[in-house]
């Protein structure tokens, strides 16, 4: 399968949304990333469901949103009618996470679950079949434009190895520091999808660097 991309909304110009949806509808973008942050679990605030569903009547393409927030069991079903395709939330924040990933994948979203960096992978090996995505946090938490965590490119092999051995189906995203110097190396290690924000919206060409993101190939040397 190839790769894909998920442009992250955080990034975008919010005085500008509309545009910038616009720009990735029309673009090799595969998904629309959409971060939501409580100022509990991580220390920012982003947007919540108005904002969610106004991409959504815009978007040509399916909604990836990832919960930064406490408790997000409570809000499965609401996501879901704001229009999330893909519902990801993070293990450190989810006391049942069988129930609560079951919950989503009834709902008809794609469930996954997100380690932060601290967050060892084989605290997923009980889970990992209950998956459709494991989203690697390849910086802390809470804000966008922060430095890549090397110590990823070993995370991503170890999940690579933990989803073979149990004949999962899951995707690996890589969400945070992500450029076009690094994407090689992560597809490589194993990524399936990698999330980028300041690398496309601080772009002077976002479409173009969305492209090279998109036709990327994996290095043959490791990260």
């Amino acid at each position: 399968m190839a790769h894909l991309i998920a442009p992250s909304m955080l990034s975008a110009d919010f005085g500008n949304l509309q545009r910038d949806t616009e720009l990735v509808n029309q673009s090799n973008a595969d998904w629309f990333h959409v971060d939501i942050m409580d100022g509990v679990f991580v220390p920012n605030i982003s947007f919540g469901f108005p904002v969610v569903k106004s991409l959504y009547k815009h978007a040509q393409k399916p909604l990836d949103v990832h919960l930064m927030i406490v408790q997000p069991e409570r809000y499965i079903k609401e996501f879901k009618d704001a229009g999330a395709a893909v519902l990801t939330i993070h293990l450190e924040a989810s006391t049942h996470l069988h129930r609560s990933l079951n919950q989503i994948r009834k709902e008809g979203m794609k469930a996954g679950v997100a380690l932060n960096p601290h967050s060892p992978v084989h605290l997923l090996e009980d889970i990992i079949t209950e998956c459709d995505l494991v989203c690697l946090m390849s910086v802390n938490p809470g804000f966008g434009g922060q430095s890549f965590i090397e110590h990823t490119y070993d995370k991503i092999r170890q999940l690579k190895a933990l989803i073979n051995k149990k004949q999962s189906h899951c995707l690996i995203e890589i969400d945070g520091g992500v450029t076009l110097e690094n994407a090689p190396s992560l597809l490589e290690a194993g990524a399936d999808v990698l999330v980028a924000g300041n690398t496309v919206f601080g772009a002077e060409d976002p479409k173009s660097v969305i492209a090279q993101l998109k036709s990327s190939s994996p290095a043959h040397t490791k990260g």
